[in-house]
């Protein structure tokens, strides 16, 4: 009887051999996120897995044993995050992937499998947390000497394609001037340590709402900036607007996300709300969103006030409003409204180069100052942050001066410099204190 029992047993286990040979699982990617209580990690795969968690000491090390898996060829590993040091992997003798988990200290392991939701196939999951339940706060000394992970800006010039957003009386189209902007900006910020820039196009091509919002999250975005040019009936209206999301459209959006819940997988820094119920999946999303919007409104003022010394600004405080392109949940999202295209003056400034390098200068500068003050703990900034924006200077005009020898002595454009001054012409008076842009 026993002997016909293990027989069956046996069967068993063959046939079940079979089946995870025949469903062999490839991981595509490993992506780490961190956040304040736990870090997780998540494995692309192209089929579900067996899998097998355990923990080594000394060092800490967490081991992810995936049955009859292999890594593909172009999967990169990812940088260091949270308590994540270094992810390194090998193939066993047995047709194993054996991925392992450099850790700063130890933690307690939590597993689990996803199903495919959109834009993700399979994924295993596992969370990590303090093995002393209780996490512990490190300051950039305890860390120093680490790299650190670089923070991702994803930059969208709006519109593109067959939309050309609004058009200046003489021509510009919206479409055109915010992509030049949104590539000085993107030179701009790469030359800057610490950070990694994403844009949705390069190009004059259509890039739809979801997509746009898909790039920030593909990309694990720190921050997202959406660049565009404002119009209105009245060609005389002017100045620069920056927008967080309003929280009435936040509140539409959870609603709609909440309801939408199985097809609203890995929308908060990953973690997914298929599987929970209406009402908290509507809490977990208003959290996220309500601390997104809170972050938008510090980049926003940050931006504003550096923008402040290269043009004017119709509104001194950010505005929120209900912008689809915003409602990333667990994303910080701005828009900046740079000019007014409908403007003749302004439709000039938006065509210069030299003032869409300002201008781009002075937004890098405003997300540098939120960053230093809003790096994630485990980001380079953190650890090293940058001096603070230089303040604006101002010049007292003298006797002989002109605009265009000031402006060439400060390296700035001349259309900045009057953009910013609200100089019409070349008329200038001595005595006259101007603000010279960063």
């Amino acid at each position: 009887m026993r002997f016909g029992g293990l027989l069956k047993g046996m069967a068993a286990l063959a046939w079940l051999g079979h089946c995870v040979l025949a469903h062999a699982a490839e991981v595509q990617s490993v992506r780490v996120h961190s956040g304040p209580e736990a870090t997780r990690v998540v494995l692309d795969l192209s089929a579900p897995a067996e899998h097998r968690v355990f923990t080594l000491a000394n060092p800490d090390r967490l081991v992810i044993d995936l049955a009859v898996s292999d890594l593909a060829a172009s999967a990169p590993m990812p940088e260091a995050r949270g308590v994540v040091t270094r992810v390194r992997t090998g193939p066993q003798a047995n047709g194993t992937l054996r991925v392992v988990l450099e850790l700063r200290e130890s933690v307690k392991p939590k597993s689990f499998l996803l199903p495919p939701s959109e834009p993700y196939g399979h994924r295993l999951v596992v969370d990590l947390s303090p093995a002393g339940g209780t996490p512990q706060v490190r300051r950039a000394a305890a860390i120093e000497g680490t790299a650190g992970r670089d923070l991702v800006v994803v930059i969208d010039a709006g519109h593109g394609g067959r939309d050309p957003g609004a058009s200046g009386p003489h021509g510009a189209r919206e479409k055109d001037v915010v992509l030049a902007i949104a590539r000085q900006l993107a030179d701009d910020l790469e030359r800057r340590p610490g950070i990694r820039v994403a844009m949705t196009r390069t190009s004059d091509r259509s890039v739809s709402f979801d997509e746009r919002m898909r790039i920030a999250r593909r990309a694990e975005a720190d921050l997202f900036l959406s660049i565009h040019a404002d119009a209105f009936q009245d060609a005389s209206a002017r100045g620069a607007t920056v927008y967080a999301l309003s929280t009435g459209r936040a509140t539409d959006e959870v609603a709609r996300r909440a309801a939408e819940r199985e097809n609203a997988a890995d929308l908060i820094g990953g973690v997914s709300i298929a599987d929970k119920d209406e009402v908290l999946a509507r809490v977990l999303l208003d959290l996220s969103q309500s601390a997104a919007i809170s972050a938008s409104l510090s980049a926003g003022q940050e931006i504003i006030a550096q923008m402040s010394s290269v043009t004017r600004m119709r509104k001194s405080r950010v505005q929120q409003g209900s912008f689809f392109v915003l409602t990333a949940p667990d994303i910080p999202s701005i828009l900046v409204e740079t000019a007014y295209i409908s403007n003749p003056r302004e439709e000039s400034a938006l065509r210069d180069p030299g003032y869409q390098r300002d201008l781009a200068h002075a937004i890098g500068a405003g997300v540098v100052n939120y960053f230093r003050l809003n790096a994630p703990p485990e980001s380079t900034f953190a650890h090293n942050p940058p001096p603070p924006a230089a303040a604006p200077v101002r010049h007292v005009i003298k006797r002989g001066e002109t605009l265009s020898e000031i402006a060439a002595q400060y390296r700035v454009s001349l259309v900045s410099l009057r953009q910013s001054n609200g100089i019409r012409g070349d008329t200038i008076r001595v005595g006259q204190v101007i603000t010279i842009p960063l």
